[in-house]
């Protein structure tokens, strides 16, 4: 199918930074073929969509993201051990095939309305991620966690590998999905199994690696007990700081982490409202872009950030370097929607696929609307986006040529039945989480 956006404010992303007025979009098949400003080409047969003075820009990218517990959100949320009172135990007995499937189509759901065309996803039961993501039409990474905490697909690393394997079988040569392998963190996984992974990444080079890193002080802790030195040192003792590894989180870093980082050229995400909320600190995402690092925004999970859209993300990755810096020009707004696109893309090693609208490039657009008075006027799109924009203005999302939103109406996923699901996973965790505060209160009132 061909199809012309016309009159619409495009915000290309490209190198140049270029914006068209009255701009328009030619998209054959699954991707861009032309674009400029004026007056569109005439193309027999082609679906002209006229977007009113709306922007048209590339799909934001969600660098970091935990799509199967989405069905986890708000749970215990006023609770100081929610993590051992509730989710550990709720993951151990709920977490399956079909609980990963559910979390991750309402999560795809969410995406879709909130304008995100790419996500990077690492979690268990990747494969049901795939598949979702297939189905929905996103375009993911999806990358099977490995860990020694009793993870609920794998009870040694050896089984875990082999659902690595399976990973990659199954979406080898895939359009839209790229299988990834997942080593939850430094302290979960130890240095041993972290050269066994680099070892497997060195046979696998087009499998993206992804990975929490620097994520807390326990973790830098453990690093320096166990080790001796940063958690950061000991990831690259262990041969895993390259180039195809992606670095969620990256907040406890001093300037040789970054050094260090910056010469093996890892690619680094930064989740500000999970971490803001969890009081965990601030990823010094200045000093790592300026160190040469690409840099994408995430969501997290839904059970640490609620949301999984990337304009929540915006005002406090931009605020939190402001706040850091005492001043209001660090990662100005141009710089936040590059991180969500472009850069997000880059640090994905999807940018020459996505990331920008530029000839040649998939199809991943987005159309957002203008309507609301709170954008008005618009001096800058940029500051418009990042500080005005919610989700809801989105109105339109397209991967690879393919309409996966219109109008508001999502095409690829049932929302009813989607939600639904999701609904009756909750009343389950429910139940249980009874359950666990019945027992607690009897073992507290004991002697």
């Amino acid at each position: 199918m061909t199809t012309i956006l016309t009159n619409a404010l495009v915000v290309t992303m490209d190198d140049a930074l270029t914006v068209h007025e009255n701009g328009w979009v030619h998209i054959d098949g699954t991707t861009i073929t032309a674009l400029g400003s004026g007056t569109p080409p005439d193309v027999p047969g082609a679906e002209i969509v006229d977007c009113g003075g709306d922007i048209v820009m590339p799909g934001m990218v969600n660098a970091h993201c935990h799509m199967g517990m989405s069905v986890f959100r708000g749970l215990g949320e006023d609770v100081d051990d929610r993590l051992y009172r509730y989710i550990l135990p709720l993951e151990r007995k709920f977490v399956s095939a079909e609980m990963v499937r559910v979390g991750s189509a309402l999560s795809a759901l969410e995406m879709i309305q909130g304008g995100v065309t790419t996500v990077a996803d690492m979690y268990y039961f990747e494969t049901e991620v795939g598949d979702v993501c297939d189905k929905a039409g996103l375009r993911a990474i999806v990358g099977q966690t490995l860990a020694d905490f009793d993870p609920p697909d794998h009870k040694n690393f050896d089984e875990g590998f082999a659902r690595v394997e399976e990973l990659v079988d199954r979406f080898a040569g895939h359009p839209l999905v790229t299988p990834s392998i997942a080593p939850h963190a430094p302290y979960s996984t130890g240095l041993k199994t972290m050269a066994r992974i680099a070892e497997w990444s060195d046979a696998h080079p087009d499998v993206p690696v992804q990975m929490h890193l620097a994520e807390s002080t326990l973790e830098v802790k453990w690093a320096m007990d166990t080790h001796g030195k940063s958690s950061v040192a000991v990831t690259a003792e262990s041969g895993l700081l390259k180039p195809n590894l992606i670095c969620a989180h990256c907040l406890q870093l001093d300037d040789a982490d970054i050094l260090t980082m910056s010469i093996e050229q890892v690619c680094v995400v930064t989740n500000p409202r999970s971490n803001g909320k969890a009081g965990r600190g601030i990823s010094p995402v200045e000093k790592l872009r300026n160190a040469g690092l690409p840099a994408g925004i995430g969501s997290d999970g839904a059970m640490s950030g609620n949301t999984l859209d990337l304009f929540s993300q915006f005002a406090p990755v931009s605020m939190f370097a402001k706040l850091l810096a005492g001043s209001r020009k660090p990662l100005p707004a141009v710089d936040v929607i590059r991180m969500a696109t472009i850069e997000g893309a880059r640090a994905l090693s999807l940018n020459l696929k996505t990331g920008s609208l530029e000839v040649g490039k998939q199809a991943d657009l987005i159309r957002i609307s203008l309507a609301a008075p709170r954008f008005h006027p618009i001096y800058d799109p940029y500051s418009a986006l990042v500080f005005a924009a919610m989700p809801s203005d989105v109105t339109d999302t397209m991967v690879a040529g393919r309409w996966l939103m219109r109008g508001r109406k999502v095409q690829t996923l049932d929302v009813g039945k989607t939600v639904a699901d999701a609904n009756q996973i909750a009343r389950q965790f429910k139940a249980e989480m009874d359950r666990i505060d019945r027992q607690a209160g009897v073992q507290e009132a004991r002697p």
